[in-house]
């Protein structure tokens, strides 16, 4: 909050006291006072000559100056509570986009795009673009035209056609690696990335189209959707803030991925030694060996995976089973009315190795297996088992109902099923269709168990469970990605401009992860979108705005960003310098 104006008496190196007018204020970035100079005066003794008493004239000044801004900050309004709405008024505009404004611009963003362009043949302003489209994919996601129709709900001037939309679309794709390293970059200098931790993950996206292309193909769709998709590969540092992602056709299968992904970051990162944490999608001997192998004098590196129980081999699974070396909680040994267990050993294990001739080779490798057993995990999995077992007894019994894809999940439970690689319908064999208990019953046994494996020998088991643990935020950044940021279904058909599409959200996505991050990952995404959403303002006279919002989220934005939402009312001039500021 702002003071009044003070009369200032500064002595000098010469003994003569120097007369100024200053303003004392509190700077919103650091919250610490400061003081500006807004009239130099002169030395008092030359202003002896012109005035009996320059201090008390000059403080007088003083006051008066402080009364003459107050009043600049009063208005009287005359309101006609007749006057009418003209047709098609729409004066509501968006304010708390300036909080994008000032990451986007802290990371540079502007500088960069305005140089990638510097020497190019178009004359669209792709920085400004860029700003709308990034803002839009936050506040107001949709198709690139609807975005386009709703740029005048911001107060920034967007000077470019909705063809020019499109076309900027191909050089965004042609420089979307090249802006992902640039963007690293940014965030190590400006803030600090914690890469000891990689987190890895794979998901897909649809498309709301019939039929595929050599890029959006059928594959196994994480909605269980019947549409061509794109497949993402993306690493995430330890704080949770995107690092870099790439796009692949939709039939290509998680594990492979994941060296794609990874030796980019290991390459161009300077990561230094990092720990790769991920589901067990892509745990095979090939990642691996690549992770750990010493390749042209790169370090090695280390591992958190997921691990199959189900999957594993038989003497690991008796090893799973087997109640001796179990621990509770509190290390003490486990038995049966526990909640949960756990227990640990290292040892050697075959890994398939594809060499670059083709050939499959056997290396060992020597790590920490950590089992542990949950109540509420094994209640889970029994719980979400019944509706399948349900299905499974009625597919075994009415075996015409079904075809291939109506009896999937239930199928596995039934013996003697076939069915008809055409049609899917289920074909009549001698031996009629019979629920298979035996299954069920070995399947029970694993009920709430769970592995992990790692490279890192010397690490605790807590440790390490607590560090896959983290495995959750790269599944909550997907769940941003699908939800907030409503990146699918895709609208864009060439393959460059669904390059461009999830360069759009990368940038959108880590902009809202540093927002988090600056505000104490205290608030969801969601409510933070819905707060800079509500930050709004209606054309009241003249050039005043009306706001009509202010919360918790919104004071704690303005505070970790240094821009004030507090107020009720703006000069359209006053906001203009709050965005000039936003984007320094």
């Amino acid at each position: 909050m702002e003071v009044p104006m003070n009369l200032k008496q500064s002595p000098r190196k010469n003994g003569r006291i120097y007369l100024s007018i200053e303003k004392s204020y509190r700077d919103k970035a650091t919250g610490k006072p400061r003081a500006k100079t807004v009239l130099s005066l002169g030395y008092l003794d030359e202003l002896k000559k012109e005035y009996d008493d320059p201090i008390a004239h000059f403080k007088e000044v003083a006051r008066k100056m402080t009364e003459e801004e107050k009043l600049k900050k009063k208005l009287t309004l005359s309101i006609n509570m007749e006057e009418k709405l003209s047709e098609g008024a729409d004066s509501r505009k968006n304010f708390g986009y300036a909080a994008i404004l000032k990451i986007y611009h802290e990371l540079g963003l502007d500088v960069f795009f305005k140089n990638k362009s510097r020497h190019e043949n178009f004359e669209y302003n792709t920085n400004s673009i860029m700003t709308l489209l990034v803002v839009s994919r936050l506040l107001c996601p949709g198709s690139k035209k609807k975005t386009y129709e709703q740029k005048d709900r911001y107060f920034e001037r967007f000077n470019f056609s909705l063809a020019d939309v499109y076309r900027s679309l191909s050089h965004f794709s042609k420089i979307a690696t090249e802006l992902q390293r640039y963007l690293n970059a940014q965030i190590n200098e400006k803030y600090g990335r914690n890469t000891k931790t990689i987190y890895y993950d794979v998901t897909n996206y649809y498309f709301e189209i019939n039929e595929g292309d050599e890029f959006r193909k059928f594959g196994m769709s994480k909605e269980n959707r019947r549409d061509p998709i794109v497949q993402m590969g993306l690493a995430m540092d330890a704080d949770g803030i995107p690092l870099h992602y790439e796009l692949f056709p939709g039939n290509t299968v998680d594990k492979e991925t994941f060296r794609p992904v990874i030796g980019e970051v290991r390459r161009n990162y300077d990561t230094g030694r990092i720990i790769v944490v991920a589901d067990m999608g892509v745990i095979t001997g090939d990642n691996i060996f690549y992770l750990q192998g010493k390749e042209k004098g790169r370090n090695f590196n280390g591992y958190v995976f997921s691990f199959s129980v189900r999957g594993g081999t038989k003497a690991f699974k008796d090893y799973v089973l087997k109640s001796e070396g179990y621990v509770d909680k509190d290390g003490k040994p486990a038995d049966e009315n526990v909640d949960f267990k756990l227990k640990s050993r290292i040892t050697a294990r075959d890994i398939n190795v594809t060499l670059p001739s083709g050939k499959k080779v056997k290396k060992t490798v020597y790590e920490k297996q950590i089992v542990f057993w949950g109540r509420k995990y094994a209640l889970k999995a029994k719980a979400e088992r019944e509706e399948v077992l349900k299905k499974a007894h009625d597919l075994a019994a009415n075996p015409q109902k079904y075809t291939k894809a109506t009896a999937y999940g239930a199928a596995k439970y039934v013996k003697n099923l076939k069915f008809d690689k055409k049609t899917g319908e289920i074909l009549n064999v001698k031996e009629r269709p019979v629920f298979d208990a035996a299954k069920v019953a070995e399947e029970e046994k694993y009920d709430g168990y769970y592995a992990i494996v790692t490279s890192e020998l010397d690490m605790s088991d807590s440790e390490v469970v607590e560090t896959y643990r983290g495995l959750w935020k790269i599944e909550e950044t997907f769940r941003i990605t699908k939800g907030v940021l409503e990146t699918r279904p895709v609208y864009v058909s060439l393959q460059d401009h669904i390059n461009a599409h999830f360069l759009i959200c990368f940038i959108a996505l880590t902009i809202m992860r540093v927002i988090q991050q600056k505000t104490g990952k205290l608030y969801s995404a969601e409510k933070i979108v819905e707060c800079l959403n509500r930050i709004s303002c209606s054309h009241e006279y003249e050039n005043i705005y009306l706001f009509d919002y202010r919360s918790e989220v919104s004071d704690a934005i303005g505070e970790a960003l240094g821009i004030d939402f507090t107020n009720k009312r703006l000069r359209l001039e006053d906001m203009k310098n709050i965005l000039a500021q936003a984007k320094k």
